[in-house]
């Protein structure tokens, strides 16, 4: 099913929650809404569920305006974050309870609801639970119930409302990959709000980054990240670092001079260099070398499998972050070594 969201607008006191957005899901597509408390995301997913209703604009489910139509009357299935399962009914009556809702006329038969219900087990791999109740599960198999009952109706479309952000870390890597399969069986049209940059980039075929109720860029996860639009989707996706400085012939310098590289492309004028932790090189420091970044090692932290030097940079009021990997034998630079690094990549942006 494919979705077209035209010209939204959803106004709260004082707030634009939805301000002009528009968004087209192709068909069988898996899409992230990402960005901070207040950017619009779980708004835009209320509409497109007919949980709310906008002020102005259409939602169009494939050619059919479903602005005005409830949830019902669109056939989605929704997911929340707190896997809103009803304690007193097993597993197999949770996933059935949809279908037995249904008005006589279209209510299937009691064998189909069993047989679908079968199916759904097997497809969320619990296929042996469907006896149990909620408190007899855990977090991780509660979601999957959660998943079923929502699939169980043959949703038009699958909302997702932050449906990890409830579980701890590991049983989160684990379930959204095995979301990731389960859409490729199913090729359901998906739509998922996270404010997790790493569960975006890793599950969804497209990114929506929001910000203060409309979209500043929409795009696969290497888009997003290789390529950010603005200088708020670099910082917001992946972490970084960024300079204040200003661009003559083609060269990049601070102010005061403690950081100069080439900035092929970008015209004169004042900028802000953005640069990813991992994408800077240490090249020593002679003191007499012009083109780098001149920094002084503060500390340094083990992470997993980087190491992360944190640095001063000149009158920069922020620690600079680098990264370097953690290979066997690798000795850190100490506090207060003196270094020159060298970036591999830097996107300008101008100054906001």
């Amino acid at each position: 099913m494919q979705l077209r969201i035209l010209e939204l607008n959803k106004r709260y006191p004082g707030v634009a929650a939805l301000d002009g957005v528009d968004l087209t899901i192709a068909s069988g597509e898996l899409i992230a809404l990402l960005g901070p408390s207040g950017s619009g995301k779980t708004t835009l997913l209320r509409v497109i569920a007919g949980l709310l209703s906008p002020d102005s604009g259409r939602v169009l489910f494939g050619e059919r305006d479903a602005t005005r139509l409830s949830l019902r009357e669109r056939n989605v299935g929704f997911v929340f974050q707190h896997y809103a399962l009803f304690r007193h009914m097993t597993v197999a009556e949770n996933i059935a309870f949809g279908l037995r809702s249904r008005p006589r006329a279209r209510r299937p038969a009691k064998a189909d609801i069993a047989k679908r219900v079968e199916e759904l087990l097997g497809l969320i791999q619990l296929p042996e639970l469907g006896g149990r109740y909620p408190d007899q599960l855990s977090g991780g198999q509660k979601q999957r119930v959660a998943l079923a009952r929502a699939l169980a109706i043959d949703p038009s479309v699958l909302l997702l409302d932050e449906p990890f952000g409830a579980l701890d870390a590991k049983v989160r890597v684990e379930l959204r990959r095995w979301l990731r399969r389960l859409h490729d069986q199913t090729g359901q049209t998906t739509v998922f709000v996270t404010h997790d940059q790493e569960e975006a980039l890793e599950l969804a075929d497209r990114v929506v980054v929001m910000r203060a109720g409309r979209i500043e860029q929409v795009g696969t996860p290497a888009e997003i990240y290789e390529t950010p639009a603005s200088a708020y989707v670099f910082d917001f996706i992946g972490r970084g670092n960024a300079l204040d400085g200003a661009v003559r012939d083609g060269v990049f310098s601070t102010a005061d001079g403690v950081a100069v590289f080439a900035a092929p492309g970008c015209a004169d004028g004042p900028v802000v260099a953005h640069l990813r932790p991992h994408e800077l090189e240490a090249q020593g420091d002679d003191g007499a070398a012009r083109e780098g970044i001149r920094a002084r090692v503060l500390a340094s932290h083990r992470r997993a499998d980087r190491i992360t030097i944190d640095l001063a940079i000149g009158e920069h009021p922020k620690p600079f972050e680098w990264d370097m990997i953690a290979t066997p034998g690798l000795v850190p630079p100490v506090p207060g070594q003196a270094l020159r690094l060298q970036p591999s990549r830097v996107r300008f942006y101008p100054r906001d």
